[in-house]
């Protein structure tokens, strides 16, 4: 009996494109339908291809791909959005007896789908007060008070990520609770599915960082600062989540003359490999993933075993 849904996470740059396609046409050929839902926040939004390694419609082997490609760059990401948006598809997969597969890396987004994940209200005077005192102080300011209050929620947000900096702070004045406390309860899953996480072991990560880094180089090679130069045009700038994009705000930094380029590629690397080391993290307490070798041996027939498995 094949699992109702499948979830292909991990850290960036471990082949879970790859292993999700080749899932879904295994699927395929034993007759079951799959269909892909993507899980990488970025992957969200149109024209921002090369930076977040997006697959081309053409190299997607027929195989459906949801919720790629629905924002603009002007418009905001919210987790409660994708788990609406995510949970939807889900269903409509589902309804039509096909396996949904969740693919991507964005530990929260996953969470937000797949575990017991209920948002908190808002405070629109609470919220305005933290932003203009985000504009003032700076993130990293922000996220030290975070650290102080809250130490779980600061180990799980970038300090860099002043957006969800404030949310954290603003959930802790309106609820007198932790932020950590309104995270998802990664024991209680939404509806059963199987979780295949990928990732290399100790000894494979240097060869990691280092493909990671040429990852990097490539994409600067390959016309990301000609991306971003026409993602500029349609508002870039303006938007509160996309223009944050890890080698996105790099390149609009050599484009305005900020910076040169070895200098934002160098940045853009070590900004990615930082965000390895999180998501490791965020995907270390997930106790109900089925471990795999990113690159290991029959990587694909033990993932079709999880599938399988009752």
């Amino acid at each position: 009996m094949t699992a109702d849904l499948v979830a292909v996470v991990g850290p960036t740059g471990t082949g879970k494109t790859a292993l999700s396609l080749d899932i879904a046409e295994a699927l395929r050929a034993a007759g079951r339908r799959a269909e892909i839902v993507n899980a990488d926040a970025m992957q969200l939004y149109r024209g921002m291809d090369i930076g977040t390694a997006k697959l081309p419609p053409t190299e997607r082997r027929g195989i459906p791909h949801h919720l790629f490609d629905v924002l603009d760059v002007t418009e905001t990401s919210t987790v409660a959005d994708y788990q609406r948006d995510a949970r939807a598809a889900v269903d409509e997969i589902q309804a039509r007896g096909g396996v949904p597969i969740l693919v991507g890396g964005s530990g929260l987004y996953l969470s937000a789908v797949l575990h017991d994940f209920r948002f908190p209200g808002t405070d629109a005077a609470v919220r305005q007060r933290l932003e203009a005192e985000l504009a003032e102080q700076g993130s990293g300011a922000m996220w030290q008070r975070l650290r102080v209050s809250d130490p779980d929620a600061a180990a799980s947000i970038d300090p860099g990520n002043g957006r969800r900096v404030v949310r954290a702070l603003e959930v802790i004045e309106i609820t007198g609770l932790p932020y950590s406390a309104s995270l998802p309860d990664e024991s209680l899953q939404w509806r059963p599915a199987r979780v295949l996480l990928l990732d290399v072991p100790d000894e494979r990560r240097p060869e990691l960082k280092e493909r990671l880094a040429v990852r990097a180089r490539t994409m600067f090679d390959e016309g990301l600062l000609d991306e971003v130069r026409g993602l500029l045009t349609v508002g870039l700038e303006r938007g509160t989540t996309a223009r944050r994009a890890i080698g996105y705000a790099q390149a609009v930094d050599v484009l305005q003359g900020r910076r040169e380029l070895p200098e934002a590629i160098e940045e853009t690397i070590q900004l990615t490999w930082r965000y390895v080391r999180r998501q490791r993290s965020w995907f270390a307490r997930w106790g109900e993933a089925v471990r795999l070798e990113a690159g290991g041996p029959d990587v694909l027939g033990r993932a079709l075993d999880a599938v399988a498995r009752e």
